[in-house]
């Protein structure tokens, strides 16, 4: 979420699926105005930096921006229920940030739910960011574990929208903000899910020296034997104003340093477009990536220009057979 911030129908998806990698590549130009309408789905859809994850018995908790973190769930990824809140009770530290959280990013590890969050005022970057644990994953269930990091007025960053990923060998380390200066990461301790002790190092993962420097929302996955790194660009939270959109580099360290498909680095201004704005899609962001059965999905908010600009949920898979990820 800019600080400054369905599931397709299984016929559609057969379709999808039965068409050669190749041909799916020719009918998506990079051009914005053909980028892929969200996938169909239903109910309560209106949110802000979704995350989402598939529980073992098959039903899908989505959380996003508001509130004590709002709730969604779905049984068939197409129609969505609203529910409760993250917490019941916000946690009393959040009052000296603010008095709701953003972009939430669940995950399932050592046999628990995580979900890092952000607690920040608009455009502030007086910003912290928490983690709370669940056995369920479920409104309610989630037992807040404090502050993780935080960035201050003094900061050239801010601590929002924070990303988790745990590397094949164990390491863990989450990625972070940042409006002014773009993505950061740090080292996390699995023990306690807060900042690694024995390596305190802030790294710059994508950033915009010249020019607008909004870059944020970073989600890092694996596939083969690179990292992607997607990121929201741009502004966020305009209505049909907004100008956000969503590109992504890769690297073959976590760490980076991540490039473009052109081979510009992320640090200087690069970005493969991954979702722009396109007939009434406007402002795509707020990305989640999460893998389902049917392949790896892009998950994130848009506003929708025939709906006065409501912020809507979107759903697309991604085909990755390029080497890089296209959505459709």
């Amino acid at each position: 979420m800019s600080r400054t911030s369905g599931r397709i129908s299984r016929r559609t998806r057969t379709a999808l699926l039965a068409v050669p990698a190749a041909l799916v590549l020719a009918l998506v130009p990079s051009a914005a105005s053909a980028y892929p309408n969200p996938g169909y789905v239903t109910g309560d859809t209106v949110v802000h930096d979704p995350t989402m994850i598939r529980t073992s018995a098959g039903q899908y908790l989505l959380y996003a921006t508001g509130g004590g973190l709002g709730f969604r769930s779905s049984t068939d990824r197409t129609a969505f229920k609203a529910g409760s809140d993250a917490f019941t009770s916000k946690p009393s530290w959040w009052s000296s940030y603010a008095s709701e959280a953003w972009a939430p990013d669940i995950s399932y590890h050592g046999g628990k739910y995580l979900m890092y969050y952000a607690v920040s005022t608009f455009g502030s970057n007086r910003s912290a960011i928490g983690v709370a644990g669940s056995s369920t994953g479920l409104p309610g269930s989630w037992t807040d574990y404090g502050v993780v990091y935080t960035s201050t007025t003094s900061s050239d960053y801010n601590a929002i929208d924070p990303n988790l990923f745990v590397d094949s060998d164990g390491k863990w380390w989450l990625s972070f903000g940042s409006w002014w200066t773009g993505i950061k990461m740090i080292r996390i301790d699995p023990s306690t899910g807060k900042q690694y002790a024995g390596d305190t190092a802030r790294r710059s993962l994508a950033s915009r020296p010249t020019g607008t420097k909004a870059v944020e929302a970073p989600y890092i996955v694996k596939h083969g034997s690179y990292y992607y790194l997607f990121a929201s660009y741009d502004v966020c939270c305009s209505g049909t104003s907004s100008t956000y959109k969503v590109k992504v580099g890769r690297a073959s360290s976590v760490t980076g340093p991540y490039y473009d498909k052109s081979g510009v680095a992320l640090t200087n201004n690069g970005g493969t477009p991954v979702l722009e704005s396109h007939g009434s899609v406007i402002g795509p962001g707020g990305q989640s990536i999460m893998n389902d059965s049917d392949g790896d999905l892009i998950v994130y908010h848009y506003y929708d220009g025939n709906d006065n600009g409501t912020p809507k949920l979107g759903v697309n898979l991604l085909d990755w057979s390029s080497g890089w990820p296209v959505a459709y």
